[in-house]
């Protein structure tokens, strides 16, 4: 297992595992990343200044992702950790914590202040993982993500 950074002929495969995750779960398929014009271009929409975004891979496969972007309409030094997703058959194997990890190191090297990220409580073995993280829940959205279906909004203080 490799955590390298997306590169051009990853865009399919990463929105496959988002789309495939997200309707796994049973999650609408408007208001969340599954309409999200990013996910079909997901190498595009990380090559800005302070945003990257990561993929798992696994004997040559990609099998999971995500990345830091500076949290839309915010203007504080706020990023959101977006689209972190994974096929079924790699969950379970500690790939989620080590990719998480990364994308936190690499929010404080950009030096962002705190992290939000928007979640389901669906998703109640990520929201774990976040919560072991140091996230605290929050009662309503940050910033302007568009994704209105998430109704999990979690933040994190960052510190050097």
């Amino acid at each position: 297992m490799i955590i390298r950074k997306i590169q051009p002929q990853d865009n399919a495969a990463m929105a496959i595992c988002i789309r495939l995750a997200i309707t796994e779960f049973g999650m609408p398929k408007v208001g969340t990343a599954y309409e999200d014009p990013e996910t079909d271009a997901m190498f595009e929409a990380y090559q800005g200044e302070r945003e990257i975004y990561f993929v798992v891979e696994e004997d040559g496969e990609v099998v999971g992702g995500a990345g830091i972007k500076q949290l839309r309409d915010n203007k504080s030094n706020v990023c959101e950790l977006q689209k972190m997703y994974f096929l079924p058959k790699t969950r379970g194997k500690g790939y989620g914590k080590l990719l998480f990890a990364k994308c936190l190191e690499v929010a404080k090297d950009f030096g962002y202040s705190q992290c939000y990220l928007e979640s389901s409580p669906k998703f109640k073995a990520a929201i774990h993982i976040y919560e072991l993280f140091g996230f605290k829940h929050l009662d309503k959205p940050l910033g302007s993500t568009g994704h209105y279906s998430c109704d999990v909004w979690m933040l994190k203080e960052l510190k050097s």
